[in-house]
């Protein structure tokens, strides 16, 4: 009777030990609506990369709805749902019919209203055919409401497109309004043009309307941009954002409302009269192709393309440095944002036409900076 009372004793405190230790290391495979928040030292717990998604076609932008469910903007104009488990649901929430794919258009840009979980707005952005097959871009907005989209309405309309330099990325700023960077349009003179929606960083009202301190009256919030494709606020509320350059020197630039940075006119550390050069370019050897942008404390982290490296821009006060992350590693990377648990997404562009992919491609990634 002894032998036996004493062996359920050992059965109990095996079991306790046990549960203990899954419940310590649980946290190593939780993806992002498990984790929507950390305590202080539970980052460490967080396994370097995780593989949250895989087998989508070109991922361009990624929002979080308010439970940490993923909606991924694919290119070829499909909207996709990732629940809180990392399943990757079958069929799209969403197909936009109008969305034009070609070379670097298509379904671009997301995001979430300031206010969603009362309106239950996202806009995108994407690119379309205007009059006489005329490739042009246009930002809407539609309700997502039991699991679908509906119900389409435009908020900038005829932004000039092509087949490259279309910008793209729109985020709602600390200000509530709505940001949005455009390409040139491989036309470098739009830039220039403070009248032509082109080679901006536009900012409108989350119906579309004119912000009443617009600097030009329009919606122009600064203009002489090439191919901006990432933006982000950083701890003190200045707009920082990524661009493509001409012949390679891309740009970390830091956006003041007004203020014309140059393109074609200037690049790299050229200067010029009433034109703002970047706070670092990667110079005529290195190409970082940087499309999104995110912020963790004092550094922006930026996808490259072409440099197939998430780039962390480490910013003190007005010098910046640049540190490379898993070079060659995943491929062509698009997407860089915060999730609610505080970790980074990126996205993988290996199918957009310009990468190797693989049988995985493309994926949603998970990233604990913390292990950086």
């Amino acid at each position: 009777m002894k032998n036996f009372f004493l062996l359920i004793l050992i059965l109990i405190l095996a079991a306790f030990f046990l549960t203990k230790n899954v419940k310590k290391n649980k946290s190593t495979s939780i993806i992002p609506s498990q984790i929507p928040s950390l305590e202080k030292g539970e980052e460490s717990e967080v396994s370097l990369v995780t593989t949250i998604a895989e087998g989508l076609d070109t991922p361009w932008a990624i929002a979080f709805l308010p439970d940490g469910d993923m909606l991924v903007t694919e290119r070829p104009g499909r909207v996709r749902y990732i629940d809180k488990k990392g399943e990757l649901a079958q069929e799209p929430v969403a197909t936009l019919d109008q969305v034009k794919e070609i070379g670097e258009g298509g379904l671009l840009g997301i995001a979430l209203h300031p206010n969603f979980s009362s309106n239950k707005y996202v806009y995108f952005y994407y690119t379309f055919s205007g009059k006489g097959e005329d490739t042009l871009n246009r930002v809407v907005r539609m309700k997502y409401e039991n699991d679908k989209l509906s119900g389409e309405e435009i908020i900038v309309d005829n932004i000039p497109g092509n087949f490259n330099h279309n910008g793209g990325r729109i985020k709602f700023g600390p200000d509530k309004n709505l940001y949005i960077t455009t390409g040139d349009a491989q036309n470098p003179s739009h830039a220039q043009d403070k009248a032509s929606l082109a080679g901006k960083i536009l900012r409108v009202t989350d119906t579309g309307k004119l912000v009443s301190d617009s600097p030009f009256n329009n919606l122009t919030y600064s203009y002489g941009h090439r191919n901006p494709q990432g933006i982000d606020w950083d701890k003190t509320g200045r707009l920082w954002s990524t661009e493509h350059g001409s012949s390679r020197f891309d740009e970390l630039n830091l956006i003041e409302r007004g203020k014309n940075y140059g393109w074609p006119d200037i690049r790299g550390d050229q200067e010029q009269s009433g034109m703002v050069k970047p706070m670092i370019h990667s110079g005529a050897i290195i190409t970082w192709a940087p499309a999104g942008a995110a912020f963790v404390d004092e550094s922006l982290f930026f996808a490259g393309l072409r440099g197939q490296t998430l780039y962390q821009a480490v910013i003190n006060g007005d010098n910046v440095t640049i540190k490379e992350h898993f070079k060659g590693q995943f491929g062509r990377l698009r997407e860089v944002i915060m999730g609610p648990d505080k970790m980074l997404y990126i996205t993988t562009s290996n199918q957009d036409g310009r990468g190797n992919p693989d049988p995985t491609d493309d994926r949603v990634i998970r990233v604990n900076p913390n292990k950086l």
